[in-house]
Protein backbone atom coordinates (compact mmCIF):
# COMPACT_ATOMS: atom_id res chain seq x y z
CA UNK A 1 0.00 0.00 0.00
CA UNK A 2 1.57 3.22 -1.48
CA UNK A 3 5.07 2.19 -1.44
CA UNK A 4 5.44 4.26 -5.22
CA UNK A 5 3.04 6.83 -4.39
CA UNK A 6 3.80 9.70 -2.04
CA UNK A 7 0.71 10.51 -1.38
CA UNK A 8 -0.49 7.18 1.04
CA UNK A 9 1.47 6.72 4.15
CA UNK A 10 3.65 3.78 4.26
CA UNK A 11 2.90 0.93 6.47
CA UNK A 12 3.67 1.41 10.20
CA UNK A 13 3.77 5.21 9.74
CA UNK A 14 0.82 7.72 11.37
CA UNK A 15 0.00 9.35 8.69
CA UNK A 16 1.32 10.90 5.19
CA UNK A 17 4.60 12.53 5.23
CA UNK A 18 4.93 15.92 4.68
CA UNK A 19 5.71 18.00 1.53
CA UNK A 20 8.20 20.07 1.41
CA UNK A 21 6.42 23.40 1.22
CA UNK A 22 3.82 22.25 3.22
CA UNK A 23 4.57 24.87 6.11
CA UNK A 24 5.04 27.81 3.93
CA UNK A 25 2.52 29.84 5.58
CA UNK A 26 1.99 31.71 2.35
CA UNK A 27 -1.89 32.22 3.06
CA UNK A 28 -1.97 32.19 6.22
CA UNK A 29 -3.94 35.53 6.78
CA UNK A 30 -7.20 33.38 5.35
CA UNK A 31 -6.88 30.16 7.22
CA UNK A 32 -4.70 31.20 10.51
CA UNK A 33 -2.56 28.09 10.10
CA UNK A 34 1.27 27.62 9.02
CA UNK A 35 -0.12 24.70 6.84
CA UNK A 36 -1.31 26.26 3.39
CA UNK A 37 -3.58 22.98 2.83
CA UNK A 38 -5.55 24.25 5.58
CA UNK A 39 -6.03 27.45 4.83
CA UNK A 40 -6.62 26.83 0.82
CA UNK A 41 -9.45 24.39 2.84
CA UNK A 42 -10.41 27.02 4.66
CA UNK A 43 -10.88 29.57 1.30
CA UNK A 44 -12.97 26.85 -0.57
CA UNK A 45 -15.00 26.20 2.21
CA UNK A 46 -15.98 29.76 2.51
CA UNK A 47 -16.63 30.35 -1.34
CA UNK A 48 -18.70 26.94 -1.03
CA UNK A 49 -21.11 28.14 1.51
CA UNK A 50 -21.78 31.40 -0.75
CA UNK A 51 -24.69 31.88 -3.26
CA UNK A 52 -23.49 31.76 -6.00
CA UNK A 53 -26.53 31.81 -8.39
CA UNK A 54 -25.76 34.75 -10.42
CA UNK A 55 -25.98 34.84 -13.93
CA UNK A 56 -23.29 37.38 -14.35
CA UNK A 57 -19.93 36.39 -13.96
CA UNK A 58 -18.80 39.99 -12.36
CA UNK A 59 -20.81 39.60 -10.00
CA UNK A 60 -19.57 36.16 -8.97
CA UNK A 61 -16.11 37.59 -9.07
CA UNK A 62 -17.00 40.56 -6.86
CA UNK A 63 -18.70 38.33 -4.31
CA UNK A 64 -15.99 36.00 -4.47
CA UNK A 65 -12.68 38.58 -3.88
CA UNK A 66 -15.19 40.18 -0.84
CA UNK A 67 -15.40 36.79 0.92
CA UNK A 68 -11.73 36.60 0.26
CA UNK A 69 -10.88 40.12 1.68
CA UNK A 70 -13.27 39.46 4.58
CA UNK A 71 -11.38 36.52 5.80
CA UNK A 72 -8.02 38.35 5.46
CA UNK A 73 -10.24 41.77 7.45
CA UNK A 74 -11.15 39.12 10.03
CA UNK A 75 -6.93 37.90 10.71
CA UNK A 76 -7.22 34.65 12.03
CA UNK A 77 -4.51 34.07 14.29
CA UNK A 78 -4.43 30.02 14.80
CA UNK A 79 -6.86 26.90 13.03
CA UNK A 80 -9.94 28.02 15.43
CA UNK A 81 -9.90 31.64 14.56
CA UNK A 82 -9.43 30.27 10.97
CA UNK A 83 -12.90 28.41 11.24
CA UNK A 84 -14.96 30.76 13.03
CA UNK A 85 -13.83 33.44 10.15
CA UNK A 86 -15.49 31.15 7.63
CA UNK A 87 -18.19 30.74 9.23
CA UNK A 88 -18.70 34.38 9.80
CA UNK A 89 -18.43 35.21 6.03
CA UNK A 90 -21.09 32.24 5.60
CA UNK A 91 -23.26 33.72 7.79
CA UNK A 92 -23.26 37.19 6.77
CA UNK A 93 -23.62 35.53 3.03
CA UNK A 94 -27.04 33.66 4.47
CA UNK A 95 -27.84 36.80 6.43
CA UNK A 96 -28.30 38.71 3.12
CA UNK A 97 -29.46 36.20 0.85
CA UNK A 98 -32.47 36.12 3.02
CA UNK A 99 -32.71 39.89 3.16
CA UNK A 100 -32.83 40.14 -0.11
CA UNK A 101 -35.56 37.26 -0.59
CA UNK A 102 -37.59 39.40 1.62
CA UNK A 103 -37.63 42.14 0.13
CA UNK A 104 -38.88 40.80 -3.53
CA UNK A 105 -41.44 42.91 -4.98
CA UNK A 106 -43.11 39.30 -6.05
CA UNK A 107 -42.62 37.67 -2.75
CA UNK A 108 -45.64 36.45 -1.13
CA UNK A 109 -46.60 37.73 2.59
CA UNK A 110 -45.37 33.80 4.22
CA UNK A 111 -42.42 34.04 1.94
CA UNK A 112 -41.16 37.54 2.97
CA UNK A 113 -42.54 36.35 6.89
CA UNK A 114 -40.14 33.08 6.31
CA UNK A 115 -37.38 35.19 5.04
CA UNK A 116 -37.46 37.43 7.68
CA UNK A 117 -37.47 34.77 10.24
CA UNK A 118 -34.41 33.04 8.91
CA UNK A 119 -31.96 36.02 8.44
CA UNK A 120 -33.48 36.93 12.29
CA UNK A 121 -31.69 33.44 13.26
CA UNK A 122 -28.49 34.16 11.06
CA UNK A 123 -28.31 37.46 12.62
CA UNK A 124 -28.48 35.95 16.20
CA UNK A 125 -26.09 32.99 14.95
CA UNK A 126 -23.29 35.80 13.74
CA UNK A 127 -23.75 37.41 17.11
CA UNK A 128 -22.99 34.27 18.79
CA UNK A 129 -19.60 33.58 16.98
CA UNK A 130 -18.62 37.25 16.78
CA UNK A 131 -18.68 36.79 20.39
CA UNK A 132 -16.76 33.66 20.55
CA UNK A 133 -13.96 34.65 18.32
CA UNK A 134 -13.71 37.53 20.98
CA UNK A 135 -13.77 35.27 24.26
CA UNK A 136 -11.10 33.45 22.03
CA UNK A 137 -8.93 36.66 21.44
CA UNK A 138 -9.18 37.45 24.78
CA UNK A 139 -11.79 40.91 24.01
CA UNK A 140 -14.79 40.16 25.75
CA UNK A 141 -16.35 42.18 28.13
CA UNK A 142 -14.97 41.29 31.38
CA UNK A 143 -17.27 41.37 34.45
CA UNK A 144 -15.86 42.31 37.96
CA UNK A 145 -17.86 42.15 40.97
CA UNK A 146 -16.35 42.91 44.58
CA UNK A 147 -17.72 40.68 47.38
CA UNK A 148 -17.09 42.04 50.37
CA UNK A 149 -14.95 45.32 51.61
CA UNK A 150 -12.82 45.27 54.74
CA UNK A 151 -11.09 48.54 55.78
CA UNK A 152 -9.16 47.57 59.15
CA UNK A 153 -7.53 49.95 61.71
CA UNK A 154 -5.81 52.65 60.74
CA UNK A 155 -7.49 53.03 57.41
CA UNK A 156 -8.67 56.46 55.79
CA UNK A 157 -11.82 55.66 55.00
CA UNK A 158 -14.93 54.10 56.30
CA UNK A 159 -18.37 53.32 54.34
CA UNK A 160 -21.23 53.90 55.47
CA UNK A 161 -24.92 54.91 54.32
CA UNK A 162 -24.86 58.41 53.46
CA UNK A 163 -27.69 60.63 52.06
CA UNK A 164 -27.21 64.02 49.71
CA UNK A 165 -27.96 67.02 51.48
CA UNK A 166 -28.76 68.78 48.03
CA UNK A 167 -25.75 70.94 48.01
CA UNK A 168 -22.55 71.16 45.48
CA UNK A 169 -20.78 68.61 45.51
CA UNK A 170 -21.59 68.22 49.80
CA UNK A 171 -23.04 64.95 50.66
CA UNK A 172 -23.52 64.18 54.45
CA UNK A 173 -22.43 60.87 56.38
CA UNK A 174 -23.85 59.94 59.53
CA UNK A 175 -21.22 60.25 62.28
CA UNK A 176 -18.28 61.62 60.17
CA UNK A 177 -17.06 64.73 58.31
CA UNK A 178 -16.15 64.60 54.97
CA UNK A 179 -12.38 64.52 56.27
CA UNK A 180 -13.29 61.45 58.14
CA UNK A 181 -14.52 60.00 55.03
CA UNK A 182 -11.76 61.04 53.02
CA UNK A 183 -13.63 62.74 51.10
CA UNK A 184 -12.19 66.17 49.82
CA UNK A 185 -13.80 69.32 51.50
CA UNK A 186 -15.72 71.73 49.15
Amino acid sequence: MGADNPKCPKAGTAGPPVRPGLRSGKSTRFGGSQFDAWNDQIIHDTANALWVNHPDPDTLDRQFLAAYIGLAGIAPKDELEGMMAAQLIAAHSAVMECYRRAMLAEQSFEGRSEALSQANKLSRTFAVLLDALNRHRGKAQQKVVVEHVHVHAGGAGRRRRGRDTGGRGSREIRGTTPREANWPCT
